[in-house]
């Protein structure tokens, strides 16, 4: 098996961290290599390195046992290294062709070969089953459509070296099984892929070789034939994790929120259910079930149409995201980086925002009072930062999806809604944020959590409501709580589900 991609003591420091230090890897033909550790371990950087975003202060970077040095990512892209980054880098204003070969448009006699550009865009697409068009402005798409051009785009890349960065955080089984199909083709092909997840199933399924991260420093490189969860997290951990999901509450009956006949579109549909004091409540559905449209039209993100809400046993209206807040409901979006977080503001600027009630005075912040509560934040949800100022931006993925959970969650709701909250997080600090949702429900608060992820449906919630084509079609609690009944729900193939059983 021969070597594609090998890096030798790669060495970077930020002012108060040493965020590489001396890592040694080899990327082979034929195999798909992941790379695993916590957030802040160093996976990103890595990345931004071998991608041409950073440059190491130390090490060497080779491609076929020559010595390369890239400036841009221009110049990684002619050194056949290509990327499909977990933060989508999508133009929106273009088209879902124009974006797949933005930078490699085919050309006939120095003009745009535009039939060409949507043949090929064509033939990328077509390996997932996708019900968008070519023309299709990016801006109109949904996430997880979104992420689906964005690995079309890497594709288009006739490279030597392929990486996938967390590519199957918003995507729904079966495109994560095309995605893995895509996969295994590229290794037939010879083809060096690195794989970045938190997904123990998938890394398990996908890959060769693990390799892991801890604190900047290689830990440990093995077949992954030869590996196991439980040794995978105490190395990238430094400790076992006992309980990844909390012993499970018992709410009581006492009504916290009820939501009846709320329509707002086709994606939200006379959706009707109870929230209890005290509980999770799980929300699961496929990509494009309406999940993510039910509560945002709940809380006033999206207008609905009709409905009728009650907190607290007295009919609201909600209109506004405003609204929502004033009564202590709290939606954390799925999108941080658009929707969630100011990026270029540091990590006390984005708590202060929700505080303000608290940290002004005669319009005045205060200065004490901001450092207080962030960093109470940092030190609740374990967030790697040099201090309160440093800026969201500069965080890792997980990292940020932390500030944007804890800036909330500091407020103590009376209700929190979290739209995926662990997406791009590790084992230890999904561990945190389970026990730190179920301490909020252990002290009464209304919890409704939407997750992608079965385990975490299955292993978190005291109560779920599946969702098919924006309508509920059951509501499970105790054994039913589980993988297969969820999924037979989901995918709208329960013959009782048309009939709304067990919906109240």
């Amino acid at each position: 098996m021969s070597t594609l991609l090998r890096i030798r003591g790669i060495t970077k420091a930020f002012p108060g961290t040493l965020a590489l230090n001396d890592v040694s890897l080899e990327f082979n033909a034929g195999e798909v290599h992941a790379l695993m550790g916590e957030n802040g371990a160093g996976k990103s950087t890595l990345l931004n390195i071998l991608t041409g975003s950073l440059r190491s202060d130390q090490g060497e970077i080779l491609i076929n046992d020559r010595l390369v040095s890239f400036r841009s990512s221009l110049e990684v892209r002619k050194g056949g290294i290509s990327i499909v980054h977990q933060e989508l880098g999508l133009f929106p204003e273009l088209s879902v062709a124009e974006n797949i070969l933005v930078g490699q448009t085919p050309s006939r006699f120095g003009l745009l070969d535009r039939k060409r550009m949507l043949h090929i865009a064509q033939e990328l697409l077509s390996q997932f089953q996708v019900e968008f068009g070519l023309n299709t402005l990016v801006r109109d798409l949904s996430v997880s459509q979104q992420q689906i051009v964005e690995i079309a785009k890497a594709l288009a890349l006739d490279a030597h070296t392929y990486i996938f960065d967390e590519p199957t955080s918003t995507l729904s089984g079966d495109d994560v099984e095309r995605l893995f199909q895509v996969i295994r083709g590229l290794r037939k092909k010879q083809k060096a892929i690195i794989y970045v997840s938190h997904k123990f199933s998938e890394i398990f399924q996908i890959s060769d070789r693990i390799s892991i991260l801890r604190d900047g420093q290689l830990v440990g490189t093995g077949l992954a034939s030869e590996m196991d969860t439980e040794g995978i997290i105490k190395a990238m951990v430094g400790r076992t994790l006992d309980r990844i999901y909390p012993e499970k509450g018992k709410p009581g009956d006492e009504v916290l929120l009820e939501v009846s006949h709320l329509s707002a579109g086709t994606k939200c549909m006379d959706i009707s259910f109870k929230l209890f004091r005290g509980e999770i409540l799980g929300i699961f559905g496929l990509v494009g079930s309406g999940r993510t449209e039910i509560v945002r039209a709940l809380t006033g993100v999206d207008r609905k149409q009709s409905g009728q809400i009650r907190l607290d046993d007295k009919e609201v209206n909600i209109r506004t995201v405003r609204d929502s807040i004033d009564l202590g409901m709290y939606y954390l979006t799925e999108d941080r980086k658009k929707q969630g977080l100011f990026l270029k503001l540091a990590i006390g600027d984005n708590v202060a925002v929700t505080h303000l009630g608290n940290i002004a005075s005669l319009g005045m912040i205060r200065k004490q009072k901001v450092e207080e509560v962030s960093t109470g934040v940092l030190r609740d949800l374990r967030v790697k930062a040099s201090s309160v100022s440093q800026q969201v931006g500069s965080l890792s993925g997980g990292n940020q999806q932390k500030v944007m959970v804890g800036k909330w969650l500091s407020k103590a709701p009376k209700i929190v809604i979290l739209d995926e909250p662990t997406r791009g997080i590790d084992v230890g600090a999904k561990a945190e944020i389970h026990q730190l949702l179920r301490r909020l429900a252990n002290e009464g608060i209304g919890v409704i959590m939407i997750s992608s992820e079965l385990p975490e449906i299955v292993g978190l919630s005291d109560r779920v409501m599946v969702v098919h084509k924006g309508h509920f079609t059951g509501e499970l609690t105790g054994p039913d709580v589980n993988d297969e009944t969820i999924m037979t729900l989901a995918s709208g193939l329960d013959a009782h589900a048309e009939r709304g059983v067990g919906i109240e």
